[in-house]
């Protein structure tokens, strides 16, 4: 039986992945560099980073921090701009708040996390969340989800995560956690093979649950 449910952020509760991407390829293109989806879908399903294609490239470390500067920025603006909503998630949380005690671990930053949810109301159902810099290394290792198990002093068996990417699936079947995979479009390509369970959306999780 589960009684505690971990949950990546981006991809899963709200749609700001491809939102990411393309403020990485705007601030790569300022140095003349394309940066393909392919190439960033194997980049990010391993956990590395968009930078590594500027490193190849031979671009110097202080152009590509000045870069990435640039990219938060406008990732922050696509934050405020574009409808990142999923479907169904605010009434599915609503719903399994009645029985399980919940969190998010993300590897967003917190000042992006924060932006992502003013408002939003769905960290409302959560006991707490937590962000790249409350936890010692970043998925794909098993360090965000065992933070998780700690601060709700919760049993492996009793919990399970819902993930969209290969990175975070990655995390969770390290820390030894059923996963579930919900389904979306742009991590499409990435491999699954790990994962316990899958589910098309995220309103389908509670009849998931309910076998379990």
């Amino acid at each position: 039986m589960k009684n505690f449910i971990l949950f990546d952020n981006d991809g899963v509760l709200v749609e700001t992945e491809k939102w990411y991407f393309e403020a990485n390829v705007k601030a790569l293109s300022q140095l003349n560099i394309k940066l393909y989806e392919d190439v960033y879908q194997e980049i990010m399903a391993r956990g590395g980073t968009a930078w590594e294609v500027a490193q190849k490239q031979g671009i110097e470390e202080h152009i590509i921090d000045k870069q990435r500067e640039k990219r938060d920025i406008y990732y922050q603006e696509f934050l405020k701009t574009k409808d990142i909503t999923i479907s169904g998630v605010k009434e599915t949380l609503k719903e399994l708040s009645k029985k399980y005690k919940m969190a998010i671990i993300t590897t967003s930053r917190r000042v992006d996390f924060d932006l992502i949810h003013k408002n939003r109301g769905i960290v409302d159902f959560m006991d707490f969340t937590l962000c790249v810099e409350e936890y010692k290394r970043a998925k794909p290792y098993p360090d965000p989800y065992l933070a998780g198990l700690k601060k709700f002093n919760a049993k492996k068996e009793h919990t399970i995560v819902v993930e969209d990417s290969q990175r975070g699936l990655s995390s969770a079947f390290a820390a030894k956690i059923d996963c579930a995979i919900v389904k979306n479009e742009f991590t499409k390509t990435h491999d699954f093979s790990k994962a316990k369970y899958f589910i098309e959306n995220i309103k389908d999780l509670k009849e998931l649950l309910s076998t379990l």
